[in-house]
């Protein structure tokens, strides 16, 4: 049933996006109008079979289905219901089916916000784009990853459940779904960057129109990867919360050219520079997050995320290559049209800042690039087996990180072409007060050291400079002035500051010890005392938990664990931790008792600020919530609803004036 239901779905799906594909090239081409508008019927048959095959898979776990392979291999009877709801995206068939039902989803959305202008050629491409996507991922789960595949033989009684990292935090329900509103999210910027090279409609409009997609998109991504790195947190036992593991970076790479992006495009929309940067930023964007998929679910890497392996590493290499190819081939085509009209006036300009950003961003990027797929490349042309390890991500990231924090604490006072000296002098007053008053209370407090003093005093500056900024600008307009890109870009800004000081503290003042203990007996570290009082185990439906007893300075008692399941091999470690505003202490069973009388291992880890990485993580997502409120501009590319004058007035057209995108529609065709 389950597996007949998933098949139709997915076969609706496929169905779906191979005709609507054709049709729509079809319809393009020969300028057939008609069948173009069809477009709103097979997004909704790519909505319906992406739903079908969602709803079959949850189906088969909540009911313990073990004839699919999928959920033979990864749920259990004793798998708790949210566990086995999230079991739909814990391995690489079912996140798939997550993919197709995001990207159905968004497409959906697409058509109708653009309803009335289906249409459009611009319109017409971009969906023909997201089609064709969405046709290679319901490819995939008809073939190489399907996941209603039956068992072959005897079904089983029972699964061995999902990995148990998987298994033992709440996040698990939302993290993966984050990312992968953003991975996906890039799809439709992207598709109307191709639908503009294939148009030739090259001008502001279409960046216009697809700006709040993407900067929804980013912010998703953002949010994805703090809760990613508080899962890390939480499950790991290793008291950090990014490692440069190569699924992290895979996350990270996009969110990088999004972030360029996002900066840039405010260039070309006021001075129309930059249209190839920008255009090459969204197809990488977009190219990063299947690369990204490939690192994570062909199984070519090692990594503590790489919850999966599988045969399907090839097709997701094939199709990254595809969009390079076409991406790189479309811009190269358009290259004379796509010359930028003005150029920088001064250095000292915001135009100037944004582009010294995007290559910041960039040079970042390529760095986590080449220390992510180097060993690869090594692996495949002699054989050998080799790491990158975190020093060099470290060494290599950490003067471009500050030299970001530089320019936050200095571009948002910039004024656009260029700025005079004493004009600066007069911006930057507040936010170099407020950059010296955090390093001042740093190191009264304690800090010491170039690099994380540094770190503080232009977290401060820049936190200074975001904090004028809504300032003023809520005093000309109220509440109201929080609201919009500007506004809501600073926010992101103070939740950027807020995460870059508690990293910069974090990392650079923990205290870690392992203390060897008998129940009764304590230890000091950081000014902590932390004693031991024994061990009990705790037998759960799906899991046995050894949990250690400690009590901390003010009485309270936790419990860090070793937890065993049934299909595991290895105790996995649970931590312990006693979170505050000023320092965590983070507590892990590291060695367990031969018996209730003996000596247990404790690790203790105090670490500063470490929830204002969090705080930091939400400051940010509501900043995006701000910048991407609707506001009053007409959109771009309506139809204008008064006659165009012949001839303006004499006169130069304002530089910073947006050019308006022709509105073109198909022959035949009411606008």
């Amino acid at each position: 049933m389950n597996a007949a239901l998933g098949t139709a779905g997915i076969t609706l799906g496929l169905a779906g996006s191979l005709v609507g594909a054709v049709t729509l090239a079809y319809g393009l081409v020969r300028h057939r109008p008609r069948l173009v508008g069809m477009a709103g019927v097979y997004a909704l048959l790519i909505g319906l079979g992406a739903l079908l095959a969602v709803f079959a898979m949850e189906r088969a776990l909540l009911t313990d289905d073990f004839s699919l392979t999928y959920v033979a291999e990864h749920s259990s009877t004793r798998t708790p219901l949210l566990f086995k709801v999230a079991t739909l995206w814990a391995a690489l068939e079912g996140s798939i089916i997550l993919w197709a039902v995001v990207l159905a989803g968004y497409l959906g959305l697409v058509v109708r916000r653009f309803r009335t202008r289906l249409t459009d050629p611009m319109v017409g491409w971009a969906l023909l784009t997201l089609f064709v996507i969405a046709a290679f991922f319901f490819w995939l789960m008809s073939g190489p990853a399907n996941p209603f595949t039956e068992v072959a033989g005897a079904v089983p009684a029972d699964g061995p459940g999902p990995n148990p990292l998987l298994q033992n935090h709440v996040l698990m329900a939302f993290h993966p779904p984050m990312l992968y509103l953003g991975y996906v999210g890039f799809s439709v910027p992207f598709a109307f960057a191709i639908a503009a090279l294939v148009t030739g409609r090259l001008g502001e409009g279409w960046l216009l129109e697809t700006r709040r997609w993407t900067l929804v998109a980013w912010g998703f991504l953002t949010v994805g990867i703090v809760l990613g790195a508080w899962w890390s947190y939480e499950v790991l036992g290793w008291g950090g919360y990014w490692g440069w593991d190569p699924v992290e970076n895979a996350s990270f790479l996009p969110w990088l050219t999004g972030t360029a992006y996002l900066h840039s495009v405010l260039v070309q929309e006021r001075r129309g520079m930059l249209r190839v940067w920008n255009l090459s930023l969204l197809c990488a964007t977009f190219a990063l997050t299947i690369l990204g998929t490939f690192l994570t679910r062909s199984g070519v890497i090692d990594s503590v995320h790489a919850f999966s392996e599988s045969d399907i590493g090839p097709s997701l290499l094939a199709f990254f290559t595809l969009i390079v190819v076409v991406s790189v081939g479309l811009i190269g085509w358009r290259g004379d049209r796509l010359r930028s009209p003005g150029t920088i006036d001064s250095p000292l300009s915001r135009e100037g800042a944004f582009l010294a950003n995007n290559i910041l961003f960039a040079a970042f990027a390529f760095v986590i690039l080449l220390g992510t797929v180097f060993p690869l490349l090594i692996e495949a042309f002699n054989g050998d087996r080799i790491s990158v390890g975190r020093p060099y991500f470290d060494r290599m990231t950490m003067p471009l990180g500050l030299a970001i924090l530089t320019l936050m604490a200095v571009a948002p006072v910039l004024p656009w072409r260029k700025a005079s000296g004493e004009l600066l002098r007069h911006r930057l007053i507040w936010p170099a007060w407020s950059g010296a008053g955090v390093l001042v209370l740093a190191v009264v407090l304690g800090a010491r050291g170039l690099a994380p003093l540094l770190a503080f005093f232009l977290a401060g500056v820049a936190g200074g400079a975001a904090v004028r900024q809504l300032v003023l600008a809520t005093r000309r307009q109220g509440l109201q002035g929080f609201l919009g890109r500007a506004n809501g870009g600073m926010v992101v800004h103070l939740g950027v500051v807020v995460i870059a000081v508690a990293f910069a503290a974090s990392s650079s003042f923990a205290h870690e010890a392992e203390f060897r203990l008998s129940p009764g007996e304590s230890a000091e570290l950081a000014g902590h005392r932390v004693t031991y009082l024994g061990v009990e185990t705790i037998e759960y439906p799906e899991k046995t938990a050894l949990k250690a007893r400690v009590q901390l300075d003010d009485g309270r008692i936790f419990a860090p664990a070793l937890q065993q399941f049934p299909f595991a091999t290895q105790s996995i470690g649970v931590p312990s931790v006693r979170t505050g505003l000023t320092e965590d202490i983070y507590l892990t069973l590291v060695a367990a008792p031969d018996d209730p009388a003996g000596e247990a291992v404790i690790g203790v880890l105090v670490m500063p600020l470490t929830v204002w990485l969090w705080v930091g993580g939400g400051l940010m997502a509501l900043g995006t919530l701000l910048a991407a409120w609707p506001g009053r501009r007409r959109r771009p590319t309506d139809p204008v609803s008064a006659p165009v004058p012949e001839h303006r007035p004499a006169g130069r057209v304002p530089a910073d004036e947006p050019s308006p995108e022709p509105v073109h529609a198909l022959r035949g065709t009411a606008p």
